[in-house]
């Protein structure tokens, strides 16, 4: 899936919902269902168990925030995630509209959950870059893999590759920035083509926090081919990740965009040079600029050019003729033809 031998010119583009499900399991599957719609590969979510990953203190440290779905933050995180026993239909309602199921597991017991209900890819979020321990583990898995590396220092990022790599060869490494928006002028695209150097057995990417569309096609051309991007929909829910997502619509441009820039590279073939329609209907064929007498040389005074409704010899291969004698005598505004040409 990751394999640089097949993706090549392909691109994977991840929706990511991460939790602007709000924990409803009914708003995940329209999640699925819609941008399943907007081309991308595969919908990838996030899985905690909470009273693991949180300390009893801060499990229940109050959270006041406008962004709260509850006062204490266990609470407030609680309520963003999905039932376990849901993951499986999820995984379902991904395959029956032809995308990839994906998840990040955020602790060891979410893993073993993702893995029993057979996810498709597993997702390291950037906090856990470093993590040798747990990266060990989802190594183990055999998974296909990507790791974003948001915040994270060279020596960081070569360690977890080597420990993903202990197991699997199917690895993604996304140059993110932990910035939630990122500001344009924040993007830091050059780190794409370093990525590439520095792991050339790994597929290069980008986890995108930027909030306009621009910036998957800028990292195509850089050399990304995995796309993850924040998806929502609606802007205006409550949420730290839904003000910079895209949208339905907004998702659609994102992902045919990226999948639009390998074509622009696609070369014209020279022989359908100067036979495009427009030439047909509207290309001038070179005549006499004036009367012209029989044995004369052409030249760049003796010529103009004429829209017929059939094309002589375009103007355009007037060069070819500068210098030829004409055969006989040829009249101001007469197209010229090969058999007036000696």
């Amino acid at each position: 899936m990751f394999k640089k031998s097949e993706l090549k010119q392909d691109a994977f583009v991840i929706a990511e919902v991460g939790q602007n499900h709000q924990g409803e399991l009914d708003l995940a599957i329209d999640y699925i269902e819609k941008f399943a719609l907007t081309g991308v590969d595969a919908i990838k979510f996030q899985t905690r168990n909470n009273k693991y990953l949180f300390s009893e203190g801060a499990y229940n440290k109050p959270y006041d925030s406008e962004n709260a779905f509850a006062a204490i933050y266990g609470e407030h995180r609680e309520k963003l995630e999905l039932d376990i026993s849901s993951l499986s239909l999820l995984r379902q309602k991904c395959h029956d509209h032809g995308v990839k199921f994906m998840s990040t597991p955020f602790d060891e017991p979410s893993l073993e959950v993702l893995v029993k209900e057979e996810v498709d890819i597993i997702k390291i979020a950037s906090f856990d870059l470093g993590n040798l321990p747990f990266i060990k583990r989802i190594s183990e898995t055999k998974l296909p893999t990507v790791l974003s590396i948001g915040g994270g220092n060279f020596n960081q990022i070569k360690s977890s590759v080597e420990t993903l790599m202990e197991s699997t060869d199917e690895i993604a490494i996304l140059h993110c920035v932990s910035e939630y928006p990122t500001e344009v002028d924040r993007l830091g695209m050059q780190n794409i083509k370093k990525l590439i150097e520095a792991f050339p057995e790994c597929t290069i990417g980008l986890s995108d926090h930027f909030s306009g569309t621009l910036s998957g096609p800028i990292a195509y051309t850089e050399g990304a081919r995995v796309f993850e991007k924040h998806v929502t929909l609606n802007h205006a829910w409550t949420g730290t990740d839904h003000s910079f997502a895209l949208e339905v619509d907004g998702m659609r441009k994102f992902t045919r965009d990226i999948r639009r820039v390998p074509l622009m590279f696609n070369s014209k073939p020279e022989e359908e040079l100067g036979t495009e329609y427009v030439f047909q209907k509207l290309g001038k064929s070179v005549i006499a600029a004036k009367d012209i007498s029989k044995g004369e040389k052409l030249s760049l005074e003796s010529l103009s050019g004429r829209i017929f409704e059939s094309q002589y010899i375009p103007v355009r291969e007037s060069n070819t003729l500068i210098g030829k004698t004409v055969s006989r005598d040829l009249s101001a505004g007469e197209p010229i033809s090969i058999d007036c040409l000696d």
